[in-house]
């Protein structure tokens, strides 16, 4: 890990990420529906792509995600025996909330989620034959945590849902037979936009969440890489649909070559190779409310309250990310003479006009310093909205600004949006240097968001919670 530093295929060969990826800002037209005649002439294919990592992620030149290699083979399809200049695939990266009103929008030509979808409020939209055909939606849990043999065991009990999943419906469904009961319904709790599919089954697994419901073929690939999570395939929700890719209804000759494509198409058997071999290696999040973790917290919470009111940050940030760091612990120590709670460099210190940072209150104020001065001299602008302006500064905290500054610039070259640092900028990040500082980020961002679902006990300080 880089401390407080300043600077500091599969089936065919990868994609040229430049040329590649495209966002929001790049090709915005006002409800067009181009189809395959057109899209030949023009040499390019929009596809729009859940920004979901398990969808369509690529990590330095290796396939990741689902979706984007069957993409990429639907790409040779549609150039195997065409005359006149090949067709490019473009992705378009989207919240899966937003797919299907950006292709009704004209925004892309064809939507890829690589996960169910809602159909019912879709219109002037027709989907594909199956992707994958007779998906179940099932529970997913930590090993260790309670069984359940029924959705109205649930009843009164909290289960997270990614923005967009098709299990909403389902779950409304089963909440409209509990109250007719008399019963509690199930707190669905819909997660912050930050997470993918993915970041809640990691999260999951932590603790954080108690539970989600998942398209089983998901829950069973990131199962490979997540292994305590458990997979209840007896407690499918509603009834079995397909995944499917989706065009405008005036598109019909691309919906019928596409639906020739999927005919034939099987996965390779190595698919999730590169996958597994990335994932399993990189750090797990932890539950850091367990017994020892709040205790820790009481204990550096005054320290981390004040210097955060000092810098004008919320201090749950600073305590994510003292989590991330440290485990809370000030006596850490760390490589490249980084110490203490927050894993403060003397270098950096010194340039933050602090010493002495073996000590606690010397060591939270260099970091908040530090994390003031990214956010005022790089990521000052009114664009970015505030979780974005933090994972950009968490960023530059790990790996230096001037990096992610070029990274910005790198994303607005290839069509992403500079401003958006989940999905966008990030994706910058995965295909040019790896999951190091996505992980990190990724990490920080869990943290809080498990910290801030406790804010009103954790603002009052942890021991009114044992009262």
């Amino acid at each position: 890990m880089l401390r407080f530093l300043l600077c500091l295929a599969v089936l065919f060969a990868p994609w040229p990420a430049a040329a590649r990826v495209m966002g929001p800002q790049v090709w915005q037209t006002a409800d067009t529906v181009r189809d395959l005649a057109e899209i030949r002439r023009s040499g390019v294919l929009r596809v729009l792509v859940n920004q979901s990592r398990n969808s369509s992620g690529e990590i330095k030149g290796e396939t990741i995600g689902v979706e984007y290699l069957r993409l990429r083979a639907f790409e040779q399809y549609l150039n195997r025996s065409a005359k006149g200049p090949a067709i490019v695939i473009k992705l378009v990266p989207r919240a899966k909330d937003q797919l299907i009103g950006a292709l009704q929008r004209g925004e892309g030509d064809l939507v890829a989620p690589g996960e169910l979808m809602q159909t019912a409020t879709m219109s002037r939209i027709r989907g594909s034959r199956p992707v994958v055909e007779q998906v179940p939606m099932i529970l997913v849990s930590r090993t260790g945590g309670p069984r359940y043999r029924s959705y109205e065991q649930l009843s009164g009990r909290s289960l997270a849902l990614a923005a967009g999943s098709a299990a909403g419906p389902e779950l409304e469904r089963v909440n409209r037979d509990l109250m007719r009961a008399g019963r509690a319904p199930i707190a669905i709790e819909w997660v912050d936009s930050t997470l993918a599919v993915e970041d809640v089954l990691e999260m999951v697994q932590a603790g954080i969440y108690t539970a989600t419901v998942v398209e089983q073929p998901i829950a069973e690939r990131w199962a490979k890489v997540l292994p305590k999570l458990r997979l209840e395939r007896g407690l499918a929700l509603g009834k079995r649909a397909g995944m499917r890719w989706y065009v405008r209804n005036e598109a019909s000759m691309l919906h019928a070559t596409v639906d020739r494509f999927l005919r034939d198409y099987r996965a390779p058997d190595d698919q999730d190779a590169a996958f597994v071999r990335v994932y399993r290696r990189l750090y797990r999040v932890q539950y850091p409310l367990d017994r020892l973790g709040r205790k820790r917290l009481e204990t550096v919470r005054p320290t981390l309250q004040r210097f955060a009111l000092q810098q004008e940050l919320d201090w749950l940030n600073l305590a994510a990310l003292a989590f991330k760091e440290s485990t809370l612990n000030p006596a850490a120590r760390g490589a490249s003479g980084a110490v203490g709670l927050m894993q403060v460099t003397p270098q950096t210190a010194r340039g933050m006009g602090v010493s002495d940072i073996a000590k606690l209150d010397n060591n939270v104020l260099a970091s908040a310093r530090y994390l003031t001065n990214l956010r005022r001299r790089y990521f000052a602008s009114p664009r970015l909205n505030e979780r974005e302006r933090m994972a950009f500064i968490l960023a530059a905290y790990n790996l230096g600004p001037q990096r992610v500054q070029s990274m910005r610039a790198e994303a607005r070259r290839r069509g992403l949006n500079p401003d958006q640092w989940f999905f966008q900028v990030e994706r910058v990040a995965m295909s040019t240097m790896g999951m190091g500082v996505v992980s990190y980020v990724s990490a920080v961002n869990k943290y809080y968001l498990a910290y801030s679902r406790e804010r009103y006990l954790l603002d009052g300080g942890l021991q009114s919670a044992a009262k």
